[in-house]
C-alpha cells in the first residue's frame, strides 16, 4: 500500500462528498483545525472562503478537497489527521481505510473465514457434546457388570432427550432390568 495521502484523498473525495455524517459543524471543525494548527496549509482568507454558510456543505467540502490536493502531500496528510480527530467514524469508513485494514489483516477475508470455520458455536459447545458422548459410553460400558443401577442412570439420562432417543434409552433400561 504505497499510496500517498494525495492519491488516497483523490480516491476518497467522492465518498466524502456524498457522506451524510459530515454536516456543517463537522466540516467547520476540520477547516478550523487546518487553519489554526497549520496556517501554512489553510490561510485565514481561504478558511473564511470555505466556511461560508450560504454555500452548501457538499460544495464547500468538494472545493476544500480540491484545494488540499493542489497544496500537496502534507496538506492531505493533515486533512486526514483532522478528520480522524473530529469525525472518527467517518475516517474509519473511508474506502482507503477499509482497504488498508483488509490488507493488514489477511484473515479478515470472508472466503477464508467460511473455509475454515465449520460452525460458530465455539469450543465449549464441542466440549459439552464430547463429554456427553463420553459419559454415555462410560454408562454403557460399566452398566452391565460393574455398576448396579447403571442402566437406571441411563434411563434417567433419557429425560432431557428427544422422543426417538428417549424411547431407545428407556427400552434399553427396561431390557436390562428384565435380565
Amino acid at each position: 500500500m504505497g499510496d500517498s495521502f494525495r492519491e488516497q484523498l483523490i480516491e476518497d473525495s467522492a465518498f466524502l462528498r456524498a457522506e451524510r455524517r459530515l454536516d456543517t459543524d463537522l466540516v467547520d471543525k476540520v477547516i478550523l483545525q487546518l487553519n489554526r494548527i497549520y496556517p501554512q496549509i489553510l490561510t485565514d482568507k481561504e478558511a473564511t472562503k470555505f466556511r461560508k454558510l450560504d454555500v452548501p456543505t457538499g460544495v464547500r467540502l468538494g472545493e476544500l478537497l480540491t484545494h488540499l490536493q493542489g497544496k500537496g502531500e502534507e496538506a492531505c496528510r493533515e486533512f486526514y489527521r483532522a478528520l480522524h480527530l473530529h469525525v472518527e467514524e467517518v475516517y474509519y469508513s473511508l474506502p482507503t481505510r477499509l482497504r488498508l485494514r483488509d490488507y493488514s489483516n489477511p484473515l479478515n477475508y470472508p472466503h477464508v473465514q467460511q473455509r475454515y470455520i465449520l460452525n460458530d458455536r465455539g469450543p465449549l459447545f464441542f466440549l459439552g457434546c464430547f463429554s456427553v458422548a463420553v459419559g454415555m459410553a462410560f454408562l454403557y460400558y460399566y452398566s452391565e457388570s460393574k455398576l448396579s443401577g447403571g442402566s437406571r442412570a441411563l434411563g434417567m439420562a433419557a429425560l432431557g432427550l428427544k422422543r426417538k432417543a428417549q424411547e431407545v434409552l428407556i427400552w434399553y433400561t427396561e431390557e436390562s432390568l428384565m435380565k
